[in-house]
């Protein structure tokens, strides 16, 4: 049996999970309340916006027009909590450790739990997430330091536009994570492999230049050391969403929190490739 501790000082013991549903089944007891960064690693991950029905049709127009930040990997049928193509007992009214609810483009509440807000229209759409691609640059002996030290990705809302799609539109989201020249040039080549989970990065180096002040205080997510050999790079982040809803403000919207994402069944060796 997994003893799961979330304090900060179990960062180095965080558990790996032996798949995605043993994550999944943690999640949905209660057991694990924590981001999932490094969690059933060989797992594709995503993050989720739930919208009501009538808004729908616009989101998934938004998703189409900015596949970067928003790599469509499921969409459900209306009032549907199931998600069979991404496995076949995800429900997603309580398989993501922590959501949001948005209320007028107002962050409302964050529960760990959904199924007493769940209506009969909602749609939900699942992204593709930068986590699953980290699995392979891992794999290409390129050190994460936030996954090293138990941490949640960095996030930043940047001056990057989206392209608006009805009421839909707002800045992109990047996630950060420092590395070394030449461990960046590597970083690109194995991400711009996997455009289902954001391709390559969006930018490198000086974070002013894509409207980011201060990068040692991120929008969402932990901020992490950059030593002075290293460089910040930026991928799209699935966050978006967030932002958007933020600019967009929908009378009602449900999604991930910031880094606690849904485990699906999915290999992120089964991703299609470019």
């Amino acid at each position: 049996m997994t003893v799961l501790d979330p304090s900060p000082s179990a960062a180095a013991e965080r558990p790996v999970f032996a798949n995605a549903r043993e994550a999944r089944q943690a999640i949905r007891a209660g057991r694990w309340r924590e981001h999932t960064s490094g969690l059933a690693p060989a797992n594709v991950q995503g993050n989720v916006v739930i919208l009501p029905a009538a808004l729908a049709s616009d989101f998934l127009r938004f998703c189409q027009r900015n596949p970067k930040p928003c790599p469509l990997l499921a969409v459900s049928e209306p009032g549907d909590p199931m998600l069979p193509t991404l496995g076949a007992d995800i429900d997603i009214r309580s398989d993501v450790p922590r959501y949001r609810v948005w209320r007028d483009g107002e962050l409302a509440d964050e529960p760990s739990d959904i199924g007493a807000l769940w209506q009969g229209g909602l749609v939900s759409f699942v992204l593709g997430c930068s986590f699953s691609f980290e699995h392979a640059l891992i794999e290409a002996g390129i050190e994460l330091r936030h996954v090293r030290e138990g941490r949640n990705v960095a996030m930043y809302r940047t001056n990057i536009p989206t392209t608006p799609a009805g009421p839909f539109h707002g800045p992109m989201v990047v996630s950060m994570r420092p590395m070394k020249a030449a461990d960046a040039i590597r970083a690109v080549q194995v991400t711009a492999r996997v455009p289902a989970v954001h391709g390559a990065p969006v930018h490198l180096g000086d974070p002013a230049l894509i409207g980011i002040a201060d990068i040692g205080r991120p929008d969402f997510g932990d901020p992490v050391e950059i030593k002075p050999d290293e460089l910040p790079v930026f991928w799209a982040c699935g966050v978006t969403p967030q932002a958007v809803v933020m600019a967009a403000r929908p009378a009602f919207c449900i999604t991930h929190a910031p880094g606690y994402m849904l485990i699906t069944d999915r290999l992120n060796s089964d991703l299609p490739f470019a």
